[in-house]
Parts: structure tokens; C-alpha cells; sequence
């Protein structure tokens, strides 16, 4: 059987009989938007809840009785069970089918969010977050896997995705300031709020996502998703342990041998089983790799300077939650008006330049931070470092998940959706982990100018991995530019 080609865009389309329709229309019928706002809104629900319950933070300690290093695992629990079974969520869409595993993942987390309004300890509120973790690790790769096996390569796929990123970039920027003025009522309304959106989601999910076939073969590998779910809940759990129990200290040592020993056990599997769970293959793609770093450097550097930031005006400056919120909300705006536009760019310039940009942008927002003090001038100091931010995840954040999926077989783009999405959160817990050891200070009640000091190496640790991301990106536009020479020639 030979491929079609969708009309206007030029995209060859998998054969009939693939799960992909045979062709996206430039108008989209009603039902396709529904279905793909679907999508977007589980996405807006993982932002909504990562910022609400960032804000919300000092008041669960205060209720609870939660100390800081406890208080830690409300977020890294969540990170813990995301990044940890990402792989295996992306990977199981594609062999039991998107449809299930979307719909399954997301009832797990209206029930999660209802319980963590409810429970009156802290251990147990951890337990939700690990839960509410896992589902998003089964929600987000199945949700970007559905988005590109529906639509093809080119323009209609672009566009989609920029709306994807409008989604995630307006859930993050409302859940800040629903955050702050929730917090206020009570931190447990920052739980219950995504209950109901998540329920009609759901609803919507199943009128609305087509049934799927799962993939012919390669649902027997149990010893590799064993050794692979193992490995990166170990990973990520003695990544962001490590700066409490400390780097060299033997625990540490002897879970990154067993992450070793883990990872290794997963290769032998994967090259010796008939039907592998990861095709090793596929990391032989330089762009998807590419894009994979490209991730870790854009959420790992903003989300630890997310943190630093949050520290130092709330505690040392004295902000309000709500002032805060309103100070870093610019960079969510300016990605939701933005990025309707990212996928005309994307056509038009390719992702390696956007991805450039991006990152590029990041860079020069971080260096201008550094001039900050203690008394600064918010739109003298802070503002142009937070509208560069919003301008390099308007470029970045569609453009990397448009390479990374870009040129995969349908049958595994849930595992290329999952391998992004993991670089994503893993970059996150490994660059927060070392960012925290290089501010780390044993001054018990610092003022606002040592606070500073301690975290000026901090801001150029985040600098320099925004930096290596943009070098890595590079070297690819160089691949391309040097093959297209030697194709002339």
C-alpha cells in the first residue's frame, strides 16, 4: 500500500488502515476542535496545579505542621511520580491504545485532586501528589501522542500544537494568581478548584477521542518496563534526595549505582527481546535528541529560577504570594497571546531556529537578572528578564515538541512524546537538586544581602545550562547548513 498525501500540506500520510484520518481539512469540523480542546484542557489542569499548590505552599506548612524539607515533597512527589513513569505512560498509549490510557490516567487525577482537599496529613498529602504524578505521567505523552497521530506534519500538526502551548502557558499564568487569592480563602480550595474541570474533561474525553487500535506487537517486554520504571523513579527520587542526605554521602552513591545497574539491566533487555518497549534505535535520531536536551535546558533553568526567584522576594523582600504572582504573570501572557502564532513560525523558519531563539532568549533574561539588588525596581530589573522568559518558551516550548515528534511512525510517537516529556521533568529534578547544594547556606536567619550572594552563583549555574542547551541546538542548524553544502557541491 502506498502513503496519500494530506491536502495543502505536502505531508505523506501513513497508509490505510493507520490510525491517523486520511487527511486534515483547513477548516476543522466542530468535533476535531472539541477534541482537541479536550487535550488542551488536561494540560491547562497540570499547569493550574503545579502553580496554585506552589503558592499555596507556606499554608499547608502552617496547618499541617510540615516542615521545609517536608514541605519539598508536595512538589517533588508530584515530580516523582511524573517523571519517574513517563516512558512507560507514553509507551503503554501506544501498545493497549491512547483512548484507554488517556481516559483511565485522567479519572485517577479528578480522584487524587478530591482527596488531596481532604486529608488533614501531610504524609497522605504527599501520597496525592505522587498519584496525581503518575496519572499526568500516563495524560501528558498520550495527550501529545493523540494530537500528533491526528494530525499530520506541516501545517495542521503546527498549528495544533501552538494551541496546545497557548493551554499549558495560561494554566501555569491563572493558576498564580487563582493561587494567591485561593490561599487566602484556604489551600484546600487550590485542590478541590481542578475536581470539576477535570470531571467534564472527562466526559468530553469519552464522547469525544476516537477509539484507537493499539500497535500490532511489542506488548510483551514486562522485564522492560520493570527495569525502566524502576530505573527513573531512582533516578529522579536520589536526584532530588541528594542535596538533603548530600552528593557524596554513601546512600546517594550507592542509588546512582543502582540506577547504573537498572539502566543497564533495561539495554540487555531491550536488545534481546523480540518486541522491545523502547525501540534504542529511535535515540539514534540526532533532532529528537536534540530536542530532548533542548527541554531539559528550557524547564530545568526556568523552573529553578522559578524557585530562587519565589524564595528570595517572598522571604527576604517580604512579597505577598499575590504579588508575586502578578510579578512573573507577564511571561505567561505573552506565551498565550503569542503562541497561536508559533505554528506560521514553525513553517516558516523551521523548529532549530526557533528552538535558538528560545533558548537564546532565556540566556539574555537570566544574565540581566543578575543585576538585581536589594531594593530593586521592578520594571527597571525584574520585568525585561520576565517578558525575555515568555518570549524564549513562546519560541522554545512548541518548537521542541514539534522536533521531537517530527519524522516518528505513529506507532511510536507516544514513546518520542514520553522521552521529551521525561527529559522535561527529569531536567527539572536534576538542575533544582544542584541549584539548591550551590545556594545551600548554613546562616540560620540571612538577611536580604546574604540571601543575594548565596544565590548570584545559583542564577549563573541556571545561565550556563540555558547556555549549553542554545550550543547543543546549534550544533544541529551547523549538521544541517554543512549537508546542504556538500549536497551542492
Amino acid at each position: 500500500m502506498t502513503a496519500t498525501i494530506a491536502p495543502k500540506t505536502g505531508t505523506p500520510l501513513p497508509a490505510e488502515g493507520a490510525d491517523t484520518p486520511p487527511g486534515i481539512p483547513d477548516r476543522w469540523p466542530a468535533r476535531l476542535w472539541l477534541m482537541l480542546i479536550t487535550l488542551c484542557v488536561v494540560l491547562f489542569l497540570d499547569g493550574l496545579d503545579g502553580s496554585m499548590v506552589g503558592v499555596a505552599l507556606p499554608s499547608i506548612g502552617a496547618e499541617l505542621g510540615m516542615t521545609t524539607s517536608s514541605l519539598q515533597w508536595i512538589v517533588s512527589g508530584f515530580v516523582l511520580g511524573y517523571g519517574g513513569l513517563l516512558l512507560l505512560g507514553g509507551r503503554t498509549a501506544d501498545l493497549i491504545g491512547r483512548r484507554k490510557v488517556f481516559i483511565i490516567a485522567l479519572a485517577v487525577f479528578a480522584v487524587a485532586s478530591l482527596l488531596g482537599g481532604l486529608v488533614d496529613s501531610g504524609p497522605l498529602l504527599i501520597a496525592t501528589r505522587f498519584i496525581k504524578g503518575v496519572s499526568a505521567a500516563f495524560t501528558a505523552p498520550t495527550g501529545l501522542s493523540i494530537i500528533t497521530t491526528t494530525f499530520p506534519e506541516g501545517k495542521a500538526r503546527n498549528r495544533a500544537l501552538s494551541l496546545y502551548t497557548v493551554f499549558g502557558a495560561s494554566g501555569y499564568s491563572f493558576g498564580l494568581i487563582v493561587g494567591g487569592l485561593l490561599t487566602d480563602v484556604g489551600w484546600r480550595w487550590t485542590f478541590l478548584l481542578p475536581v470539576p474541570v477535570a470531571l467534564l474533561t472527562l466526559v468530553g474525553a469519552v464522547l469525544l477521542i476516537p477509539k484507537d487500535k493499539p500497535a500490532a506487537e511489542g506488548g510483551h517486554d514486562i522485564l522492560g518496563a520493570l527495569f525502566s520504571t524502576l530505573g527513573m523513579l531512582l533516578l529522579v527520587y536520589t536526584v532530588v534526595t541528594a542535596p538533603e542526605v548530600g552528593w557524596g554521602s554513601p546512600r546517594t552513591i550507592g542509588s546512582f549505582a543502582g540506577v547504573a545497574a537498572l539502566f543497564t539491566a533495561f539495554v540487555i533487555t531491550e536488545l534481546k527481546v523480540k518486541h522491545p518497549l523502547i525501540r534504542l534505535s529511535i535515540l539514534k535520531k540526532g533532532s529528537l535528541l536534540r530536542a530532548n536536551f533542548a527541554f531539559i535546558a528550557l524547564m530545568g533553568s526556568y523552573m529553578t529560577f522559578q524557585f530562587m526567584v519565589s524564595l528570595y522576594l517572598q522571604d527576604s523582600l517580604h512579597w505577598s504570594s499575590l504579588e508575586l504572582a502578578l510579578s512573573l504573570f507577564p511571561a505567561g501572557l505573552l506565551v498565550a497571546v503569542s503562541a497561536p502564532f508559533a505554528g506560521n513560525l514553525i513553517d516558516r523558519f523551521g523548529t532549530p531556529k526557533l528552538v535558538i531563539g528560545g533558548l537564546l532568549a532565556l540566556t539574555i533574561g537570566y544574565v540581566l537578572f543578575l543585576r538585581l539588588d536589594t531594593n530593586p525596581s521592578y520594571f527597571a530589573f525584574i520585568l525585561p528578564s520576565v517578558l525575555l522568559l515568555g518570549v524564549g518558551f513562546a519560541l522554545g516550548f512548541p518548537a521542541i515538541n514539534v522536533q521531537a515528534t517530527n519524522g516518528i511512525h505513529d506507532d511510536e510517537q507516544g514513546l518520542a512524546a514520553g522521552l521529551v516529556q521525561t527529559a522535561g521533568q527529569v531536567g527539572i529534578a536534576l538542575i533544582l537538586a544542584i541549584n539548591t547544594a550551590i545556594i545551600a547556606t548554613d546562616i540560620e536567619h540571612p538577611t536580604p544581602e546574604q540571601t543575594l550572594d548565596a544565590f548570584k552563583p545559583g542564577l549563573y549555574f541556571v545561565t550556563a545550562v540555558a547556555l549549553v542547551g542554545l550550543l547543543i541546538t546549534l550544533t544541529g542548524l551547523v549538521k544541517r547548513k554543512h549537508g546542504r553544502h556538500e549536497a551542492r557541491s
